[in-house]
């Protein structure tokens, strides 16, 4: 199964993304969509997965919930905008973790990419940075990646160019 995972599009939509996630199965939204408009871009490719962030109003959490939890070929994933970092997570989050146990912890906000383990909870952190071109990261980001029996295989970082620029 291939997953594209993208989040923080702020109201902005690259058309990149759909060139870099075209073959992908599912995508997978980390919050701050942003205006409808955005979404309805999204939703008409594929099969989209999400979970509204802080920016997001009504219109979106009516679409979307805070968290997602979802078993995808073995694996557990735990989808939630504002997740912190390993070692730094909020109580909501903490609690959601213990309570879930996920293989993978997926989340946006921060703006910037990061993949780690996490060994405190034997889970794989995933934040594809910010896909849009609101807030303070330089260059936008998502993340590409199959899931096979059970394992993140193929990770690919994907730089859509320079936050401000269309490039």
């Amino acid at each position: 199964m291939k997953i594209g995972l993208l989040s923080d599009t702020h109201s902005f939509w690259d058309e990149k993304i759909e060139k870099y996630l075209g073959e992908c199965d599912e995508w997978w939204h980390a919050g701050d969509f942003g205006h409808l408009e955005n979404l309805a871009d999204i939703q008409r490719e594929k099969k989209l997965i999400g979970v509204y962030g802080n920016i997001d109003d009504a219109s979106i959490r009516n679409e979307f919930p805070e968290n997602q939890v979802l078993m995808r070929e073995g694996l557990k994933i735990l989808i939630t905008h504002i997740a912190g970092s390993p070692g730094k997570y909020p109580a909501r989050v903490k609690k959601l973790i213990l309570d879930e146990k996920p293989n993978v912890l997926v989340c946006g906000h921060s703006h910037i990419l990061r993949v780690v383990h996490d060994p405190g909870h034997n889970l794989l952190y995933l934040n594809p940075g910010a896909a849009g071109h609101e807030g303070f990261h330089k260059i936008r980001t998502l993340l590409r990646f199959e899931i096979i029996d059970g394992k993140i295989e193929h990770l690919q970082a994907i730089e859509l160019g320079k936050r401000g620029k269309l490039n």
